[in-house]
C-alpha cells in the first residue's frame, strides 16, 4: 500500500550505484534545458521569467516521489501554458500583480483537480481526446503561439485577440521593427533550428540564450534598442497561499479542467513512451495523483502549472537517465541557479526567449499527420480541421472543447449505427465474412447469415432492427431461416432485449425461423431472462456459425443442403 502511494519506495531501495553517473549527467542535461525554457515559457503563460524558474524545483521533487514513470520529466508546457494565459487573461490584465497571483492560483486549482480525478480513479479521461483532436489542437496551438511570440521576436509590441487579429497587427507594424531586435530574434531562431538538427544532443536553448546574452551585452544591451529580461530576484520564493475568492475560482475552473484533460493526455503519452524505452509499469490513476502535488507546490511557491513533457523526457532519455534521481539532480541544480546564478540572466534578450518558444513550437508541429489523416479518414480529418479553425477564430479553449464535443458526437453516431453485415463462407474454410468485402464468399439459398456488428442497447437496436429487415427484404431467394452471428455483441440491455424479442416474433410470424451463433455467456443469460431463449429455443443457440449452418442444412432437402452458390 505504501509503495503504491509512494512509488519511489519501489525503486530507490534497489538503486544500483552504476546508475548514479548516467542519472547525474542526465540531470545536468535536463537542467540545461529547463532553465532557459522555463524562462521562455513564462512568456507564453504571460508572467515574468523568474516565475518560470520558480516552477521547476517543487514539481520535479514531487513527481519523483509520487510518479510511476521512472523517466518522465514534469515542467512548464507550451500547450497548457497558453490555455493558462487565456484563462487568467479573461479575469486580470497581463503584466499585473493580480495576473501573476491568479496564475499561481490556477496552478493550485489544477493540482486539486488532478488529485480529485486520481482519487476517483478517472485515469480513463484521457481517452476522451482522440489523436485527431489532439493533433488538430497542437497544430492550431502552434499557429496561435507563434503569432503571439512574433511581436516579442521583433520587439514591436503586441495586441490581444484571435490569431487573425494578431496576424494583422504584425503585418501592420512590420515597418516599425528595428534592425537590432530583428537580427537578434531571427539569428537566435536560426541557431535553434540548426542545433536541433545538426547537434541534437547539445542543449540548444541554453547555448542560444547564453550566446545571445553575451552578444547583446557587447552591443550595449537595451541601449542598442534590444529588450532584455532585467533584474531577477535571487533566492528561494516564500511559501504563500494566493487569495482564494470563490467567484474567481468559479471563473478559473473551466480553464483548469481543460488543462487537466489536455495536460494529462500529453503526460500519459509521455509516460507510456518512456516506459516503452526504459521499462516499468505506468499506473494512470497514480499519474493523476502525482500531478496534483506537483502543481499545488508550484502554485504555492509562486510558479505556474506543470505537466509531464515528452520533449523534456526525451532529453533525459537521450542523456542516459535511468530513474527519477536524474530529475532530483536537475532540481538541485535549478535550486542552485535560483540561489546563485539569477544575476547572470538579467541581460537575456526577449527576442532570444521568443525564438526558443517558436523553435519549440515548430518542433512540436507535424503537419504531415493531417495530410495522412485526410487520405485515411475524411471525417476525422474534418474534426481535426475544425479544431484548428476553432482555435484560430474562437480561441484555444473553445477549439479543444469543440473538438472533444465533435469526437463524442462521432462516437455516439458510430456506436448507434453499427455496421451490420450479411455473411458468406470463404471457399474451403469455416470462416464467414462480409459478402460486400468478399464477393467470393458462398451463400446458401434460403439461409441469411447476419452479423449485428456491435453491442445491442437502447440507442442502437432500432438501427440494427432496420438493418436486419433490409437484409431479409434483399435476400434472393427469400430467406426461410435467419442465423444471427452474435460474436460482436458484448452487451445487451433490457430495451434492446425487448426490441430484439419483438423483431424475432415479427420474423417468425412471416414463416422465417431464427437461430443464434457465438453468443457470449453474459449476453445469453440476459437473453434467457428477457424471454428470447424461450421463443427461439435453446437448441437454436450454436457454438459456431458452421454449427448453425449444418443444423439448418439437416432440416432442408438434400438438394439445398449442399454448399451454396457463389454470391
Amino acid at each position: 500500500m505504501t509503495e503504491r502511494l509512494l512509488p519511489i519506495l519501489g525503486w530507490l531501495p534497489a538503486y544500483r550505484r552504476d546508475g548514479l553517473l548516467p542519472d547525474f549527467l542526465a540531470g545536468l542535461a535536463v537542467w540545461a534545458v529547463m532553465v532557459p525554457e522555463g524562462m521562455a515559457y513564462a512568456g507564453i503563460v504571460g508572467v515574468p521569467p523568474i516565475m518560470g524558474l520558480y516552477t521547476i524545483v517543487p514539481p520535479l521533487i514531487a513527481y519523483a516521489l509520487l510518479g510511476t514513470s521512472r523517466l518522465l520529466v514534469v515542467g512548464p508546457d507550451t500547450a497548457t501554458g497558453l490555455i493558462s494565459a487565456l484563462t487568467v487573461g479573461s479575469i486580470a490584465v497581463p503584466g499585473t500583480a493580480d495576473f501573476n497571483s491568479l496564475t499561481s492560483t490556477l496552478a493550485i486549482l489544477i493540482g486539486v483537480f488532478f488529485l480529485l480525478f486520481g482519487a476517483l480513479r478517472m485515469g480513463w479521461v484521457a481517452a476522451f481526446i482522440p489523436t485527431p483532436v489532439m493533433r488538430g489542437f497542437i497544430e492550431g496551438l502552434v499557429c496561435v503561439t507563434i503569432i503571439g511570440q512574433v511581436p516579442h521576436l521583433l520587439s514591436i509590441g503586441g495586441t490581444s485577440g484571435n490569431f487573425f487579429t494578431k496576424l494583422w497587427f504584425v503585418l501592420q507594424h512590420l515597418p516599425d521593427a528595428s534592425l537590432g531586435p530583428v537580427l537578434t530574434g531571427l539569428l537566435s531562431l536560426a541557431a535553434m533550428q540548426f542545433l536541433r538538427h545538426a547537434a541534437p544532443r547539445i542543449p540548444a536553448a541554453l547555448v542560444v540564450a547564453t550566446v545571445a546574452t553575451i552578444l547583446v551585452a557587447l552591443l550595449g544591451g537595451e541601449a542598442a534598442g534590444i529588450s532584455v529580461v532585467g533584474d531577477l530576484p535571487s533566492g528561494v520564493p516564500h511559501l504563500a497561499l494566493p487569495t482564494v475568492d470563490p467567484t474567481i475560482l468559479q471563473k478559473l475552473a473551466p480553464g483548469a479542467l481543460a488543462i487537466v484533460l489536455v495536460g494529462y493526455a500529453e503526460a500519459l503519452g509521455g509516460a507510456k513512451a518512456a516506459a516503452m524505452q526504459g521499462g516499468g509499469d505506468i499506473d494512470p490513476n497514480q499519474e493523476l495523483i502525482a500531478h496534483g502535488p506537483a502543481n499545488i507546490l508550484s502554485g504555492l511557491f509562486g510558479g505556474f502549472l506543470v505537466v509531464g513533457s515528452l520533449s523534456k523526457t526525451s532529453v533525459a532519455m537521450a542523456a542516459g537517465a535511468r530513474t527519477q534521481l536524474a530529475n532530483v539532480i536537475a532540481a538541485v541544480f535549478c535550486f542552485l541557479t535560483l540561489v546563485l546564478l539569477t544575476p547572470l540572466f538579467r541581460g537575456m534578450p526577449h527576442p532570444a526567449l521568443a525564438a526558443i518558444v517558436i523553435a519549440a513550437m515548430l518542433h512540436l508541429s507535424k503537419p504531415g499527420y493531417l495530410w495522412d489523416l485526410l487520405a485515411r479518414d475524411r471525417r476525422e480529418f474534418a474534426v481535426a480541421a475544425i479544431v484548428v479553425a476553432g482555435e484560430l477564430t474562437l480561441g484555444v479553449p473553445q477549439g479543444i472543447g469543440l473538438g472533444v464535443v465533435l469526437a463524442l458526437v462521432m462516437l455516439i453516431y458510430r456506436t448507434t449505427h453499427p455496421h451490420g453485415a450479411v455473411l458468406g463462407q470463404l471457399p474451403g474454410t469455416e470462416a464467414y465474412r462480409d459478402i460486400r468485402h468478399h464477393p467470393e464468399a458462398l451463400t446458401f439459398p434460403g439461409l441469411l447469415i447476419w452479423r449485428p456488428g456491435g453491442d445491442l442497447f437502447f440507442a442502437s437496436i432500432g438501427h440494427l432492427g432496420d438493418g436486419l429487415r433490409a437484409a431479409l427484404a434483399e435476400s434472393r431467394p427469400p430467406a426461410r431461416h435467419v442465423l444471427l452471428d452474435a460474436d460482436s455483441v458484448n452487451f445487451i440491455d433490457t430495451t434492446a432485449c425487448d426490441a430484439l424479442l419483438n423483431t424475432i416474433r415479427e420474423t417468425q410470424s412471416r414463416g422465417i425461423t431464427v437461430a443464434f451463433a457465438r453468443v457470449r455467456d453474459p449476453v445469453r443469460e440476459r437473453m434467457r431472462l428477457g424471454g428470447i431463449e424461450a421463443v427461439v429455443g435453446s437448441t437454436n443457440f450454436h457454438e459456431r456459425v458452421t454449427d448453425g449452418v449444418r443444423a439448418w442444412q439437416r432440416h432442408e432437402s438434400p438438394d439445398s443442403a449442399s454448399a451454396g452458390k457463389s454470391s
